[in-house]
């Protein structure tokens, strides 16, 4: 089975905990980039509220195609319960009818699971796993 890890990470946590599951899975991985990285204060402020609207933002060209893989991995931080808005461009690169693994990387471990998943079933993926790490 053809594995792939797209994540999303701002200060490095959860790139640090996507590379190991990479490492453990035998996994490709590819991490998501916003075109312009915002301050740890526009993070704070705009960020949130796109992360709390599911507003995605601009990012650099995924080269992976999600499509040519059977198990797709997204992993991102939560910011204010949501999953950082990055995670929504990646929901949206997700062909419909795949199976998706959702691992969030949180200060308390717990987000706002229902809504996330409704996104990627609303595109037509089946959530087969949702995971809130606490890091």
């Amino acid at each position: 089975m053809k594995t792939i890890i797209l994540f999303y990470s701002f200060t490095g946590k959860t790139r640090t905990l996507a590379e190991q599951k990479a490492r453990e899975l035998n996994a490709d991985i590819e991490e998501v980039i916003e075109v312009k990285k915002p301050s740890m204060l526009g993070a704070f402020f705009g960020g949130v509220f796109k992360a709390v609207k599911r507003k995605t933002v601009k990012i650099k060209p995924v080269k992976a195609d999600p499509a040519n893989y059977d198990q797709i991995i997204i992993m991102a931080p939560v910011w204010a319960s949501h999953p950082a808005p990055a995670f929504n461009n990646i929901a949206e690169i997700i062909p419909s009818g795949k199976k998706v693994e959702v691992i969030v990387v949180s200060e308390s471990g717990r987000s706002n699971s229902k809504g996330t998943i409704d996104l990627l079933t609303a595109r037509g993926c089946e959530v087969v796993n949702y995971s809130d790490i606490k890091a």
